[in-house]
Order: structure tokens, then sequence, then C-alpha cells
């Protein structure tokens, strides 16, 4: 069997097929393809019991050509300097396709969130925010929330932020907290943004959404808002997964008594009652209309995408599906709604609260959600116009939107001597 192919792999290949279609040299494919910035940083952590660890920590801002760097910070024990620059670079064509001016940066540390208390999560984010605060700030790069952190770490980043220059600075992060300049609607955009996605090409398909049936991969901030947004628009969603494991029930299941069932103890929702188990490798296979990967890249691959049987695949997650799949997948007829896409609410409503931040004045949840609806769904019509004129898939068609208009940017900002 093959190797696997890693997250950067995968973007670098997604670049050169897009400039590939776009006809752009190869002095500009060498700009597109190389970060701006990369800084590798130690994150020294004193443990509760008085020892100490070193961390290694990352931020990567892949391109400023349209605006300030934007993008999340993942506590991850998985995390290298390889997924966060291909992350990093996800973000640049994300931001420029959904029309931000951002763009694109991605950061973390190596560490399992899970095996520190909230005392050493606290002390991992302030000092990791230290360490990149040379390069961050609303006018330079802002943060904000991804796998393994949440409201609480951006308010300790802009805290630390803040301190340090002497005066509260809201617009460093987004993500925060709505009582310290956070914005509403944001905590649940990119569950929103993949619903809107999801309704988008099932419309567009001719399908009903109501009645629907749809599988969740990754139960947590993304997969599990996500699924509860389908759920109450109508869907019926059979099976949801987390790191354990998952659960099936073809009379569908509640996502709220899910989350009510691990805010009780539990730490998966491997067991709840009434279900049976599966794994997450078989999640992926279920005969579903809408298959949903929220967890982590790479997990449709060569070696599984020819038994996914869903009609449509909508990336919740950053990279979930490899190069090679994407091509067994299209031979297979299966629609595939790209990351860069599908998973775009995030970074929209991010962008939301910047503004308002910048400005001083927050918008209503109702508000913010209207904006969110108009702008992904514009954004899914572009690309299926332009998938269906070029005979090109969505990935690519998306690809091309977003490396082109940066594109664009760099020729009309001209080279610096």
């Amino acid at each position: 069997m093959t190797a696997r192919m890693s997250a950067l792999d995968s973007a670098q290949h997604q670049l050169a097929e897009a400039v590939k279609q776009l006809g752009l040299d190869d002095g500009m494919h060498q700009m597109l393809a190389t970060p701006r910035r990369s800084l590798e940083v130690a994150v020294p952590l004193r443990r509760d019991d008085g020892t100490m660890q070193v961390l290694h920590g990352y931020r990567v801002q892949h391109n400023l050509s349209r605006g300030p760097a934007k993008g999340g910070i993942r506590f991850h024990p998985s995390t290298d300097l390889d997924e966060v620059r291909a992350l990093a670079m996800w973000m640049t064509w994300k931001c420029a396709l959904i029309g931000i001016p951002y763009g694109g940066a991605k950061g973390g540390v190596a560490v399992d969130p899970r095996l520190l208390s909230r005392n050493e999560l606290e002390r991992v984010t302030r000092r990791y925010a230290s360490e990149i605060m040379p390069i961050i700030g609303p006018e330079k790069d802002i943060p904000a929330p991804d796998v393994g952190t949440d409201a609480q770490t951006m308010a300790w980043m802009m805290d630390t932020y803040s301190v340090n220059s002497g005066y509260t600075v809201t617009g460093v992060v987004t993500g925060k907290p709505v009582s310290i300049g956070g914005s509403e609607g944001r905590g649940g955009a990119t569950s929103r943004g993949v619903m809107y996605a999801a309704f988008s090409a099932l419309r567009e398909a001719g399908v009903d959404h109501r009645g629907a049936t749809v599988a969740v991969q990754g139960f947590g901030k993304v997969g599990g808002l996500a699924a509860q947004f389908l759920h109450d628009a109508g869907c019926l969603v059979v099976a949801v997964s987390d790191w354990k494991g998952g659960v099936y029930s073809s009379t569908g299941l509640n996502p709220a008594a899910l989350r009510r069932h691990l805010d009780d103890g539990a730490d998966t929702v491997v067991g709840f009652p009434g279900t049976d188990t599966i794994t997450n490798a078989e999640l992926l296979e279920l005969d579903v209309d809408v298959l949903v990967p929220a967890a982590l890249e790479g997990v449709i691959h060569e070696g599984n995408a020819d038994r996914v049987r869903a009609f449509f695949v909508v990336e919740g997650a950053n990279g979930p599906t490899t190069p090679d799949a994407d091509a067994i997948l299209e031979a297979n007829n299966v629609l595939v709604v790209p990351d860069v896409l599908a998973n775009a609410g995030g970074v929209a409503v991010s962008y939301f609260e910047w503004v308002q931040d910048l400005q001083a004045y927050f918008w209503t949840e109702d508000e913010v959600n209207a904006k969110l609806k108009l702008l992904m769904e514009s954004a899914y019509d572009q690309v299926s116009v332009l998938a269906h004129e070029r005979s090109v898939s969505l990935r690519t068609a998306a690809q091309m939107i977003g490396v082109g208009r940066v594109a664009e940017a760099h020729r009309t900002r001209g080279l610096y001597p």
C-alpha cells in the first residue's frame, strides 16, 4: 500500500492543479506555494506538580497580499510545521474564495489539551501567545479557535496581548466570548456554514434536505453543532462519531440528547442508549445522502474512497479528503463540497467579529446569520458556475477562484525590489 499523502502534499497538489487550470507561470506558482513567514517557538510549561515540559509551537503566515493574516490556533499532539503550513495555505484560498480581505495563517502547539488541567492550559496559551506576539495584531495577524482550543483560549490570548500592549485590544483575536468583544453567532458559524453549503448542493441536485440522511464524523465544535443544525432543519442524522468511535441509528439520532450525555460526564458518544456502536471507518462507508467529515485531515484516502456510499461529501474539517481519494469519488459520481467552501463559515463570522471590534458596534445574531447565509450561498453559486463552465470538480473550481484572486492581488501590488 502506498503511503498516505500528507496535508502539505495535498495542499501543494491542489495548488498545482489550480495553477495549471489558470495558466499561471512558474514564478507565480512558486510565490503562491511558499509561506511568507514560518515561526517555530519553544513553549515551556510548568506543570501543576512543579515539573517543567517544553512544547513546540508554530505560527505560519502563508500570504498577506489581500490583507492581514487570519487563521486558527490548534492544540493537538500531531501538530507540526508541515501541517500548519498546509492549513495556512488552505486559509489563504478560503478567505479569497469568500471575498474577505485576509491572507491565510495557522498556528498551533503540539500538545494534547485533554491531558492538561485548566491552569496548565492557561499557562500554555499565555506563553504561546507571548512567543508569537511580535507577528500578531489586529492589523497583522488575527488568530481564532481551532481543534483543541475554544473561546476561553482566545480570551487568554487577547488578555496576554492586551496586558503587554498596555490597553485592551479586542481585535487581536476572534472567536472570543461575547462579553469581551466576541460576536453573536460566532460559536456555531463554521457548523452553520456547513449546513448552508450542504443545502446549496442538495438544492442544485434537486434533492429536498428534509428527510435527507446524514452521517457526521467528529462530534466536536464543528461536527456536533452541524449535526444539531441539520437535525433541526429536518435532516435525519443517523450516525455521529468522536475520537473513540461512533453510534448509529437507522431511525435517527437526537444530537441534543447526545450532547447532554457528554455534558453529564460521558467521555464519548459510544454506548449511548438505543444505538449501535460503529467505528469511525465504518461511519465513512455508510449508505447515506450526506457525509460530513468534521474531524481531522486525510480520513478519506485511496484505501477507503471506493467504499464511500454517500451521494454528497461536505467537508467540515480541513483537508479530510486526499487528492487520490478525490479522483476516486469523482469517478464514482460522489459530489464533494470542498473544505475551502464548506467550512468557510467560521472565518466569515470571524471577519464579521473583527469588523465589529474595529468599529465598536455590534450586530444581532439574526443579522450575523443572515450575512453568513448570503455569503455562503453566493460563494457556492460562483464555484458551481465555474465548475460547470470548465468541466472541473467543485474543489478545483473553488481553488481556481481563491488562487486566482490571490494571484491577481500579487500582480496588482507588484513585486517589491
